[in-house]
């Protein structure tokens, strides 16, 4: 398996960074591919100013899966929800020092769960009003 991928990629696989849950999360964003069994699950917390203060992970999936769910996190800690909806699943596999051509739908996935999870947060913020802070 190691051959295949990156050492960037073996690390943030073998030692995945915010990993867990946000119980008070901003935005929740969830996504599968049923193709391959991967499952992400991405929280986002974030500040009055519209910045991402915190973001945590699940992910039931293969090692690529993991890796890609764990550096989308770290590209979007202290951006600004216009920031991070720049991060695109290139930018992910980029960091990463890139992925087999086979493992790319990881990182479409987690640019999926973030796009997910942004939009969670503004329909939450929406449904809140103008007046109230969030």
């Amino acid at each position: 398996m190691e051959g295949q991928y990156s050492e960037k990629v073996m690390e943030h696989f073998k030692n995945p960074r915010n990993v867990g849950e946000i119980p008070d999360a901003s935005g929740v964003g969830n996504v599968g591919n049923p193709v391959c069994g991967d499952i992400m699950r991405l929280y986002i917390k974030v500040d009055d100013k519209e910045v991402i203060t915190d973001a945590k992970f699940k992910t039931f999936g293969c090692g690529a899966a993991i890796a890609t769910s764990s550096m989308v996190t770290e590209l979007i800690k202290g951006k600004t929800i216009q920031e991070a909806l720049k991060v695109s699943n290139h930018a992910v596999a980029e960091a990463l020092g890139g992925l087999p051509k086979i493992k790319m739908h990881c990182s479409v996935l987690a640019e999926q769960a973030l796009r997910g999870a942004i939009d969670d947060y503004m329909a939450k913020k929406k449904a809140q009003g103008p007046n109230s802070k969030g």
